[in-house]
């Protein structure tokens, strides 16, 4: 017998597995880096995945999973195991546009290496888990741990453009494969190794408000979509210290993100003038409910429809709409859904929470806080819309995702590699213990 058959051997009979856990975790710290670097060394903003894709599934072959293919919508997908729980670890591969190259310290796609910190666009948000998810599996499958769980770490596309869609369309995918769906989920956003369980939902509004043309120079001669735009804007502003407040989620937020108008030429009085709105829902609100606050808001200020006027704010001269996406993947799959995402929470007694904090507790000997993020995720497809049981647990800090300079610690994506080893020998026995 070899000295490492030896060792796994006296570490299972001795009950110490987790050690050798957290011991392989450390030796493949290197290996973990180097992948993630590479990820990084891939441009992938969202619908420009493939390449990166392809990089995940080599490596997850490379490392030993059981099952390794891209599905439809391009989304990376590994299974490892044939046991009875169904466990996801989600983590989008997919970034934000770099946008301005020289306000970056380091390259953004070099994954420079300084004093213990990966720097690099992506890192983040959220190549750091899927390089963890992916070794974290690497060391499921060589110690065995694989027996009562079915694990998919899954690399989904466009979660940047269109959270969730990709996350279930892989559900959905999933159940016409095996008839499966997952049991629960883990997401790979940063929560700087805290568990996380929930965030506000959020929605995309256009609100749009007609005018009349006129020549510039004799501005009173028509209706300027601008000025009655500003009046709207105003509703939006008294309405936001007024949203609903969560003692976990806290207040919902509204704020206009976007604004630009019509006009035949810089000498024209715009007809019309068009905003988004960025609307983030605490518990208790919904998009129906906030489209109603929306139109309620041109409701108020409007006036109606006037003779040698033109058409009023609350008339026919006003539009609020939920937004759309509609963009293809890289595969060229259709990705069209509503801009509505659900608000989430998975309770505290939940076998994924109560895992996450077991799991994180074995190994290094502290309960993690819990916590949730500002932002949106993929939860608000498998969480909000399919109702799976889902917490997030992964290396990094969520202020930093989207930042100039993203980084991500070394120590953070072992100890990450580490979680997802042991995580789903734990997430199993608490969903055997439910079921009992």
């Amino acid at each position: 017998m070899t000295a490492e058959k030896t060792r796994l051997a006296a570490a299972r009979t001795g009950g110490d597995i987790r050690m050798e856990v957290l011991r392989r975790a450390e030796a493949y710290r290197a290996d973990i880096a180097r992948f993630l670097r590479d990820m990084v060394a891939i441009p992938s903003p969202s619908g420009q995945e493939g390449r990166v894709v392809d990089r995940i599934l080599d490596e997850m072959r490379r490392v030993g999973f059981d099952e390794v293919y891209r599905d439809e919508v391009g989304n990376a997908v590994g299974r490892i195991g044939t046991g009875p729980a169904t466990i996801l670890y989600d983590g989008h591969i997919d970034t934000v546009g770099l946008g301005d190259p020289t306000a970056w310290t380091h390259d953004p796609y070099a994954g420079k290496v300084e004093d213990g910190r990966i720097y690099g666009l992506g890192t983040v948000d959220e190549k750091a888990a899927m390089a963890a998810m992916v070794h974290g599996g690497r060391i499921i499958k060589e110690l065995g741990l694989d027996r009562d769980y079915t694990l998919y770490v899954v690399g989904t596309v466009q979660e940047e453009d269109g959270d969730g869609l990709a996350a279930g369309l892989f559900v959905e995918h999933l159940k016409a494969k095996t008839g499966r769906r997952p049991d629960l989920a883990v997401l790979g956003e940063p929560t700087d190794l805290a568990v996380y369980r929930g965030h506000r939902g959020r929605c995309e509004f256009k609100v749009v408000v007609k005018g009349r043309a006129c020549h510039g120079s004799a501005p009173e001669r028509g209706d300027n979509a601008v000025y009655k735009m500003g009046r709207v804007l105003e509703g939006i502003q008294r309405l936001a210290p007024r949203l609903k407040d969560d003692p976990f989620l806290g207040r919902g937020t509204i704020t206009v993100t976007k604004i630009e108008s019509k006009s035949g030429s810089l000498n024209v009085v715009p007809d019309e003038c068009t905003i988004v709105v960025d609307r983030r829902m605490t518990w208790g609100e919904t998009p129906q409910s906030c489209l109603e606050e929306l139109r309620g808001i041109v409701a108020e200020l409007g006036e109606p429809d006037a003779p040698g006027k033109g058409p009023g704010v609350g008339g026919t001269g006003a539009e609020v709409a939920l937004l759309d996406y509609d963009a293809v993947s890289y595969t060229g799959c259709p990705m069209r859904m509503a801009k509505e995402y659900p608000t989430w929470v998975t309770p505290e007694d939940s076998p994924a929470v109560t895992a996450g904090l077991r799991a994180a507790e074995d190994l290094f000997g502290v309960r993690p806080p819990l916590g949730k993020w500002a932002f949106s995720t993929d939860g608000v497809s498998l969480a909000g819309g399919y109702g799976i049981p889902t917490i997030g647990y992964a290396p990094g800090h969520e202020v930093l995702a989207h930042t100039v300079g993203e980084w991500v610690a070394e120590d953070q994506l072992v100890k990450a590699a580490a979680f997802y080893a042991w995580f789903p020998a734990v997430a199993a026995a608490e969903l055997k213990k439910g079921k009992d």
